[in-house]
């Protein structure tokens, strides 16, 4: 939270003096309860009534007149709202080492089950493509699809041979320009999601899809799935390792202003897509608050009156 006019908060200095005086004040006039009263008759002349009763009021007041100065200064807090019409493209690799079951029952289907939960969890105003991967890269669903299509094309996804990382992040580029555009015709805000657990072995380089991605103005935030055990069947019956590799995809991340993540479990993974579920399709919004404190103010300043009216009949 910060304040729009913070200078106005120097008028606290005024309560707190004010809070001095009445402390000075009702000290005094205890003295002089003493001065002029035996303190045999102390007690019939001026009975003590409890001592949070003859204070509540005034604490009330001043605590009152404090949160009518905090909301005099303007206060305004940082507010995640949903973007308009933002575009979210998730690209999801379905290579061969996807079958790998070092994330049992494979990486595959824990990849689908977190990716479904991913596209649930967005809110509805979020357009949401999906681009599949492996040596060829497919618009599974373009943006502007019913949310149902792309969970129906998650269940789907078959895998194939090879991994074109880059070209799956030029396909992304492609669907991004497929969504409507607004009332100005500009292109909407837009966030690539990219998971894969391999390296590029065919098609555009990751560096060339990546400076692509930067000069479009849109992040990619990448997924290093899988486990440095994983392995596949060779089909010669033997195995073939398939181990994860994070860091050319966190390369793509920094290169293009995304976040680079990396899962070796269900858990895992489906923490890494709320992290990103935080971010895509939201944006810090300052809103005011003043409400709050003035709210709080009118009930304090309501119940000093109260009190004072029950307990000494009259008002603070």
């Amino acid at each position: 939270m910060r304040f729009l006019a913070p200078e106005r908060l120097l008028l606290l200095v005024g309560v707190g003096a004010l809070a001095g005086g009445w402390v000075a004040v009702s000290l005094q006039q205890r003295r002089n309860l003493l001065r002029f009263t035996s303190v045999e008759m102390l007690d019939v002349v001026a009975p003590r009534p409890p001592r949070w009763r003859r204070h509540a009021p005034a604490v009330a007041y001043l605590l009152a007149l404090a949160l009518l100065v905090v909301a005099y200064a303007q206060p305004v807090r940082a507010t995640r709202v949903a973007k308009e019409r933002a575009v979210v493209v998730l690209a999801i690799d379905t290579s061969l080492s996807m079958e790998a079951d070092d994330v049992p029952p494979s990486r595959l289907e824990v990849a689908q089950d977190a990716a479904r939960d991913f596209v649930e969890s967005l809110p509805e105003d979020i357009d949401v493509a999906l681009v599949t991967f492996n040596g060829t890269t497919t618009i599974a669903v373009p943006p502007g699809g019913e949310r149902e299509a792309v969970l129906d094309a998650i269940d789907a996804m078959e895998l194939g041979e090879s991994t074109a990382i880059g070209e799956a992040i030029f396909t992304a580029l492609d669907a991004i320009e497929m969504a409507p555009g607004g009332e100005d015709g500009e292109r909407p805000p837009a966030r690539v999601v990219l998971m894969s657990d391999g390296e590029t072995t065919v098609g555009r380089s990751n560096e060339e899809a990546a400076a692509a991605a930067a000069e479009a103005g849109v992040p990619v935030d990448t997924i290093a799935f899988g486990t440095p055990n994983g392995v596949i069947d060779d089909g010669f019956g033997g195995t073939e390792p398939v181990p994860v590799a994070p860091e050319p995809l966190a390369e793509i991340a920094a290169a293009t202003g995304g976040r680079a993540f990396e899962a070796g479990s269900h858990a895992q993974l489906s923490e890494a897509y709320s992290d990103i579920g935080r971010v895509v399709g939201y944006e810090e919004e300052e809103r005011d608050v003043s409400g709050w404190f003035l709210g709080g103010a009118l009930l304090l300043l309501a119940a000093a009156g109260t009190a004072s009216l029950l307990w000494a009949q009259r008002l603070p």
